[in-house]
């Protein structure tokens, strides 16, 4: 900020770093946004790349730390629609037939660049000149009242930017604070343009969403706004409970209604969230791939169990017939990284094989890079099913913790007849 201040230019921490300071939170990360345009602030610095297409940003290296720097954007013209682009100005915006813009180069004032933020508490704007925090759209009310709220019109803006949509629900879940009335209402209607979003990009939204710490509130808005469906539409049909918003006496309140009985699916993905959420306050480590791995445990099952029963297949080909079948469907809306269907893949296939228990299978199982995963999602399914799997992960507890006599009687002591195979 100094540099460029030096260089004849004005520069602010601007958004959420500043939000989350006031709220007495350690921001993620620091963002800076200036008069100086990408070309200018590389000449400035060398340890600079310029990226982005949609919106040409400046990132600053310092070792490891990425600085995002930002030029104000400026108003641009809302019946500019579906024009071809042929010029190599930056200074264009570009949108397509349902109004989201495809190209946002349109550089301007700071007042400018405030009322094109999209929430108020992320228009906030802190100066090196005089130490002041600047607050143009009246941030600091609605921070204080406990309000998320677009700037300008909301179907507009989420037009704009679906993403907005999901980035409301993620504020209010965050920061425990309610939706402002007119911010929320176009979103049950306009939740389907996220079939707009790149799958790349919807699957860095979802991990925000849910595995950062605060997924189960998050989950139950998604809900509410019904655009749980949209991130995960083969999940939507299986789960049945109804969320409601009301506002009393000018207070805004969110609360769940009455349940009806929970599918195991639903009781899964409410259980997974929860010992998430647990174990990132924890301080704990997560495995990306294993939230993905619980919600799409009952689908898979299910498919596979129609696969062995209407195509006549042995069930694990049925069943190895599935997973492809629901990661191709999945990630047709969210590309969810090769590197995690591996992992998630290795967990599903664990889950038949903690099934099969002999002496040759049991130790191979022990000794699997995932074991400890397929463990976890075993005591899950054990949880909410009941039945013969509370015995199976209780032996499967039991064993891993065993000294190496305490295993080899415990592998005498299983059935000889198919080994106490328990149910899929």
């Amino acid at each position: 900020m100094y540099r460029l201040k030096k260089h004849g230019y004005s520069a602010f921490l601007v958004g959420g770093c500043i939000r989350d300071l006031i709220l007495g939170k350690v921001p993620k990360d620091f963002d800076i946004t200036t008069n100086a345009t990408p070309d200018q602030i590389q000449k400035i610095f060398r340890n600079c790349r310029l990226v982005g297409r949609r919106f040409r940003l400046a990132h600053i290296l310092f070792g490891k730390e990425i600085i995002e720097v930002a030029t104000f954007r400026g108003a641009h013209n809302p019946d500019e629609i579906n024009i071809a682009d042929n010029s190599r100005s930056a200074n264009i915006s570009r949108r397509s037939q349902s109004g989201m813009l495809l190209r946002d180069n349109v550089y301007g004032t700071i007042e400018q660049d405030a009322e094109r933020r999209d929430f108020t508490l992320n228009a906030f704007y802190y100066s090196v000149d005089d130490f002041t925090i600047r607050d143009y759209c009246n941030g600091l009310q609605d921070l204080h009242n406990g309000v998320i709220r677009l700037i300008g019109d909301p179907k507009t803006r989420y037009r704009e930017d679906p993403v907005r949509m999901l980035r409301a629900i993620r504020f209010a879940a965050k920061l425990n604070m309610v939706i402002e009335p007119q911010t929320a209402a176009p979103i049950r209607d306009l939740a389907p343009l996220l079939k707009n979003i790149p799958a790349a990009r919807l699957f860095d939204e979802s991990v925000k969403l849910l595995q950062t710490g605060y997924g189960f509130a998050t989950y139950q808005l998604l809900r509410e706004y019904q655009l749980f469906g949209q991130l995960f539409p083969l999940l939507n049909p299986l789960v049945n409970q109804q969320l409601t918003h009301t506002s009393k006496n000018g207070d805004f309140v969110r609360h769940p209604s009455h349940k009806i009985e929970q599918s195991h699916l639903e009781k899964m993905v409410e259980l997974v969230l929860e010992n998430t959420d647990t174990r990132i306050a924890s301080g704990k480590r997560i495995n990306y791939a294993f939230l993905f791995a619980a919600f799409f445990w009952y689908p898979i099952r299910e498919l596979a169990q129609h696969n062995a029963m209407e195509g006549g297949l042995p069930f694990n080909d049925a069943f190895s017939m599935a997973i492809g079948d629901i990661l191709t469907e999945q990630c047709r809306v969210m590309t969810i990284p090769r590197r995690l269907t591996t992992v998630m893949s290795d967990i599903w296939r664990l889950q038949l094989r903690m099934s099969k228990r002999s002496a040759k299978r049991v130790f191979a199982i022990l000794e699997h890079p995932k074991y400890r995963a397929a463990y976890d999602l075993l005591e899950m399914r054990a949880t909410i099913e009941k039945g013969e799997l509370v015995g199976l992960a209780k032996w499967w507890n039991e064993f891993q913790s065993a000294s190496s006599d305490h295993k080899n009687v415990m592998i005498k002591q299983l059935p000889k007849s198919n080994r106490s195979r328990a149910k899929h």
